[in-house]
């Protein structure tokens, strides 16, 4: 009673602060709809999607909890490690992500966490940042700001429902203005591709 109890606060103190948001649907293709809005006292933009894809539970968390393959469908991932296993669905991961010359590569330290009710009739999963775990590296710029929600429902026995939330600084000299021109891309490739492994 009492995970149960934590998981519907959780799912309700997610919605309340996503409303809070003015989101832009800024694309939509393929069913995948990626929408934007501005950030108080940040110059980053959230980011929301929206999409059904073919798969269940189990496949999905097969994926994301596959930390090492998250180069195969998260946008421009370079590497990605686990840094501590606490339970199967709580876990602490490292990720390098690509950015074009004359940038440098940004990584995160991210404590990843699963949650299911008792049934199961859906997923929370929820993403923040740890970035002491890990020491910074040369070369990299340590993204010090990520925060990252999911709520997933099956609408049928071979369909998920995926509502995402993301808002994240990727620290550095990357101008807001620039980092938002390509705020759907990222987005909508990481999810093209988690839809192309969900159906294999």
């Amino acid at each position: 009673m009492l995970r149960i109890s934590f998981i519907v606060l959780l799912s309700l103190l997610s919605s309340i602060s996503i409303g809070q948001y003015n989101w832009k649907l800024v694309k939509d293709k393929d069913g995948i709809k990626v929408y934007t809005s501005d950030v108080p006292n940040s110059a980053f933009k959230a980011i929301k999607v929206e999409c059904t894809l073919p798969g269940t539970y189990a496949k999905l968390v097969s994926i994301l909890t596959n930390v090492s393959q998250f180069s195969d469908w998260i946008y421009n991932t370079k590497t990605s490690k686990l840094v501590r296993q606490i339970t199967p669905l709580d876990f602490i991961y490292y990720l390098e992500t690509h950015l074009p010359w004359p940038l440098s590569n940004r990584d995160a330290v991210i404590h990843f966490r699963i949650r299911t009710d008792s049934l199961p009739q859906f997923l929370t999963i929820s993403g923040s940042n740890e970035p002491a775990l890990v020491s910074k590296i040369p070369g990299r710029v340590r993204v010090n700001h990520y925060v990252a929600s999911w709520k997933v429902t099956m609408p049928s026995a071979k369909t998920i429902r995926i509502n995402y939330f993301l808002e994240v600084d990727p620290g550095g000299s990357i101008p807001g203005w620039i980092a938002n021109m390509f705020a759907d891309k990222g987005p909508y490739g990481t999810f093209s591709n988690l839809a192309r492994l969900l159906n294999e």
